[in-house]
């Protein structure tokens, strides 16, 4: 049967908290980057674009998405518990699909309009894009990224993936509860020391041998085997390790070595990589990858292992910050393609616009969620409940009346 906490373990664990909140910041920050990255394909690219940003930016992205889909499997195992699969399938379902689509009709759309205009490809005119747009127009090949399928989602794929992913395994709940699938959840469990780092690496090795060369990453949904494999793979770790005390201990005592791996494998990974980009050596990119399956796995074991020792307590900021890395999500990437088209004309440098473009970014982020947050009818829309937790409801009423009190 799977381990539950004990009884003087907090009711929230308040380190998967804030590890979702910096995971999702981390998204944000990444996506501002994206922008100054010299030869990395993003929607727009600044003139001030860098070389120097690949290794930094690599070196996250080899494992960033992994760590949200990690995130969200622990998610899912905490909002298992008390639910009925069905009960957990539609509550998932209205969470994911319902700010999707929001995001697709209303937040997404700016996003190509304005990849399209900065190609020379689509007259200006936002109006007349989205009559197009929304009429399912065929668009001048390589207008946008998702030109072909005539709309995109973006940046929100995640929220696709995420829901196929929470399907596939509520649909598989009868068997991941059953005798054997609590055996392998407890094998899985009660992994130490060196086959904690090893074994689970070993599926994504098998993924990159037999799908990677055939499957390039290609966030359509359907075409991407590859990422669903080591994707749907990190999010059943993350279910599987849920609140297993005992695994989470042994994340903490190995939380040095497992960060002084990680920077040793990065290392030797910017290594061979810059043989293979300098000399074209082909056979060196499978061990390449390999090697980026290992530290990826590594990196998320001294996260995990550094969180729970650090993050475990109650953060002032950790309320807000829960309550607002739906919405942020959704509305971040086109807050920042608009930032960047209203900044470009006033070419401010390499230095300055990097910073008004962040200050920015969180401050309309900031300003939007607050405006939803107040608005019974969007709350849903950017994937916040309907209304707010009755606790959260009797705080905002008494600081409203502190405010009135004080006038």
């Amino acid at each position: 049967m799977p381990s539950s906490p004990p009884a003087s373990t907090p009711a929230r664990r308040y380190d998967i908290d804030a590890l979702r909140a910096f995971a999702f910041a981390l998204v944000i920050v990444y996506h501002v980057v994206m922008y100054y990255v010299a030869d990395w394909h993003w929607h727009l690219k600044s003139p001030h674009a860098a070389e120097w940003l690949q290794m930094p930016m690599r070196a996250v992205n080899l494992w960033r998405m992994d760590l949200v889909f990690l995130i969200s499997g622990l998610a899912f195992g905490l909002v298992r518990r008390g639910q009925t699969v069905l009960g957990l399938l539609k509550q998932r379902s209205l969470r994911l699909l319902i700010p999707l689509a929001f995001g697709m009709a209303v937040v997404v759309p700016y996003q190509p309009y304005a990849q399209g205009v900065a190609n020379g490809l689509i007259a200006p005119g936002f109006g007349a894009f989205l009559l197009r747009y929304y009429s399912h127009s065929t668009w001048p090949a390589g207008a946008f990224d998702g030109w072909e399928a005539g709309l995109t989602w973006n940046h929100l794929w995640y929220l696709a993936y995420l829901w196929a992913y929470t399907l596939v395994l509520g649909v598989l709940l009868p068997l991941a509860e059953s005798a054997p699938g609590r055996r392998l959840r407890q094998a899985f469990v009660g992994l130490r020391g060196g086959p904690l780092v090893l074994v689970p690496v070993l599926p994504l090795a098998v993924y990159s041998l037999l799908l990677w060369p055939h499957f390039p990453p290609s966030r359509d949904l359907i075409n991407d085997a590859w990422l669903h494999a080591v994707f749907f793979t990190v999010f059943v770790y993350g279910y599987w390790i849920g609140l297993d005390t005992g695994l989470w201990a042994e994340l903490v005592r190995l939380r040095w070595r497992t960060l002084a791996l990680a920077v040793l494998l990065l290392v030797l990974y910017l290594g061979l990589l810059g043989l293979v980009l300098q000399h074209g050596i082909r056979a060196a990119r499978l061990p390449l990858r390999l090697l980026a399956d290992l530290y990826l796995w590594v990196v998320l074991l001294a996260i995990l292992g550094w969180a729970h020792h650090r993050l475990n307590r109650p953060w002032p900021w950790l309320r807000w910050a829960n309550a607002s890395v739906y919405p942020w999500y959704v509305l971040h990437q086109t807050v920042i393609i608009v930032l960047v088209v209203w900044l470009a004309p006033a070419q401010w440098g390499p230095v300055v616009e990097p910073v008004v473009l962040v200050a920015g970014t969180l401050a309309l982020c900031r300003g939007l969620t607050v405006i939803a947050q107040r608005v019974w009818w969007l709350r849903p829309l950017l994937g916040m409940p309907a209304r707010m937790p009755k606790q959260a409801r009797l705080e905002e009423g008494l600081k409203t009346g502190q405010r009135w009190w004080a006038r």
